[in-house]
């Protein structure tokens, strides 16, 4: 919250009618526009200070495709540009490369002997760099008389036959009011909400914030956002930088039992590989952030990314003669490396550095700051992980460490402290996840992590007394704890009759720090195929999420908290009205108990 009571005061310091940050910015910016066109000058400067190099006039676009579930390489598939006439083959390695193209936007059409064919829109090709899009192919199963297997513009994952949308890169970038901000760009889908406008504290469904769950490249993390709430997921905006975005896919109930310990929504975001001809970058600039990008090959068989960025919001706040300045950094890095056709290895680091700066010259500036609850955050993940590919399937195994490092305060006009929160929270998690393909309709995945946590706490509060004149019994906290959690899961895909995919699964999870540690959660579903292009979906399953850690600390009799429980049931159907035009309909209860 202490970020909310941050923003809110600075949007109450200058008029303004859309009551969100980039409203508050705007109008900033006409009040101290001399000095914003001074300092957007000089930032404009140092990025064309740079020598700049003749582009080509045409683009390259090249690709992999592989098979969706074993992710074996799929040879010799035929990739058409629709409209163009022109097309490729991938080779023996199920890699494609077109080059000598036009910059503009391609419909791109694969198709390959046994699989359903796809097709992936907005395609962006352009002349600074390369353009990678990758497929991931479904096995053609259906042989039902007189049905004819036309290209799908809407591909579906088998494990989720409802509440699933999945976003590429441009789509997100495109995305109305998402700014180029992961998380913001999922607030308009149905069935989203913003706790608050211009966060990104999400309420799906019902959920409150702290029941959404972020992936990256599989790799589970708190929080994704600047300046996030201590035991929830928001914040004003994602550090994710959206250019190594690959694609993004959000679930927003009934998904299956391979993800756990959260009870609304699911999402997974995948990054893209370096570029693999040669090594580049850009500057950037947008509405409150600059930063640097770099990616290339370090050698045949690797790749990385590297950006950084930082706000200039200090800037602006300091020339105002504002009492106080936020001011925030991220990191992101990424490693890839192929050790042979079956093997690779991965290396992922994310960071994010946010501080409240106090200017308390003039009593004025105290005071102000008096109403002002700021927090210093440092936040990052980590994580080293390898995947093998054999016949039939793929395993992964990772290593990750996910670390946040609270530092809130609130003082009066004295500088006396009101409230103090020195928390960090640390966990180390070993991750182990298999797919084996055991027939072409059937399909088993089983999983396994372990977390080592570490949480210390140091919390101060004044003595407090209600309106019915009762006070707290304790005004300071200081923890020092170790945790465990454990989890492990079984799920079990298969396709019948022809029309029939159903999906059953349990998730087993404990936690050593509550009374009750652990908890069984099965899940359902089943898809019908009415007919080619008509499909009714059902799902029903049991969600567990255990409590923050921060809630534990207050109270040893917190140890008592039981897992938050809820039951979900998902109806829908879908009806492909024409060939790139889907019509899709689900009602939902979801009931927390």
């Amino acid at each position: 919250m202490a970020n909310i009571l941050i923003l809110g005061e600075l949007v109450e310091c200058v008029p303004s009618t859309e009551g969100n940050f980039f409203a508050f910015l705007r109008v900033i910016y006409r009040k101290f526009e001399d000095k914003m066109k001074t300092i957007i000058f000089l930032l404009l400067v140092s990025v064309f200070a740079f020598p700049l190099k003749a582009q080509e006039s045409t683009g390259i676009l090249y690709g992999k495709i592989f098979d969706h579930s074993t992710n074996q390489p799929i040879p010799f598939a035929s990739v058409l540009l629709v409209g163009t006439g022109k097309g490729i083959q991938s080779d023996i390695d199920g890699i494609f490369r077109i080059t000598n193209l036009p910059p503009q936007s391609y419909q791109l059409k694969v198709s390959a002997i046994g699989y359903n064919p796809e097709i992936k829109t907005d395609v962006t090709v352009n002349t600074a760099k390369p353009t990678e899009i990758d497929f991931a192919l479904k096995e053609s199963v259906l042989e039902l008389e007189g049905v004819t297997i036309t290209s799908d513009y809407f591909m579906k994952n088998p494990f989720e036959t409802n509440s699933v949308t999945s976003f590429s890169y441009e789509e997100i970038r495109r995305a109305p009011g998402g700014f180029e901000d992961v998380v913001r760009a999922l607030s308009v889908l149905p069935g989203v909400a913003q706790a608050d406008a211009g966060r990104n504290d999400l309420i799906v469904r019902g959920g409150a914030p702290s029941e959404n769950l972020y992936l990256i490249d599989g790799i589970p993390v708190p929080n994704i956002n600047h300046f996030g709430t201590q035991g929830a997921t928001g914040g004003p905006l994602s550090f994710i930088n959206l250019d190594f975005v690959k694609e993004t896919t959000f679930s927003t109930g009934g998904f299956p039992v391979l993800y756990g310990d959260k009870l609304s929504s699911v999402l997974e975001i995948n990054l893209r590989e370096g570029r693999k001809d040669k090594i580049g970058g850009k500057a950037t600039i947008s509405a409150s952030q600059f930063g640097l990008n770099l990616e290339g090959p370090l050698s045949n068989s690797s790749t990385f990314l590297f950006s950084a960025r930082r706000s200039y919001l200090d800037f602006i706040f300091k020339a105002a003669g504002f009492g106080f300045v936020p001011e925030y950094y991220d990191v992101l890095s990424k490693y890839n490396v192929a050790i042979d056709t079956k093997s690779s290895l991965s290396f992922l680091f994310v960071s994010a550095f946010d501080n409240v700066k106090y200017f308390n010259d003039t009593e004025d500036q105290r005071y102000d700051n008096s109403t002002i609850l700021g927090s210093d955050q440092i936040q990052y993940a980590t994580a080293l992980q390898y995947k093998r590919l054999f016949n039939n399937g793929f395993y992964t195994l990772s290593l990750s460490r996910n670390f946040v490092d609270f530092n809130t305060s609130q003082r009066d006009s004295l500088l006396n402290p009101i409230f103090l929160n020195k928390s960090r929270e640390g966990e180390n998690i070993l991750k182990f996840d298999l797919i084996y393909k055991t027939s072409k309709l059937t399909e088993l995945n089983f999983g396994a992590e372990a977390k080592l946590i570490k949480f210390k706490a140091d919390i101060y509060f004044p003595p407090f007394k209600t309106t019915f004149g009762e006070t707290l019994p304790i005004n300071s906290v200081v923890v020092n704890k170790l945790y465990d959690k454990y989890a492990a899961y079984l799920n079990y895909n298969q396709m019948f009759l022809q029309r029939f995919t159903a999906n059953v699964g349990a998730r087993l999870d404990y936690f050593d720090a509550v009374t009750t540690n652990y908890y069984v959660s099965p899940r359902f579903s089943l898809s019908y195929m009415l007919s080619p292009l008509t499909n009714i979906n059902f799902s029903a399953g049991i969600f567990h999420q255990f409590p923050s850690y921060i809630w534990l600390s207050g109270d040893p009799t917190n140890k008592n908290l039981e897992a938050i429980q809820v039951n979900q049931y998902v109806f829908g159907f879908d009806h492909r009205v024409q060939e790139d035009l889907l019509f899709k309909n689900e009602f939902y209860y979801k009931g927390h108990l």
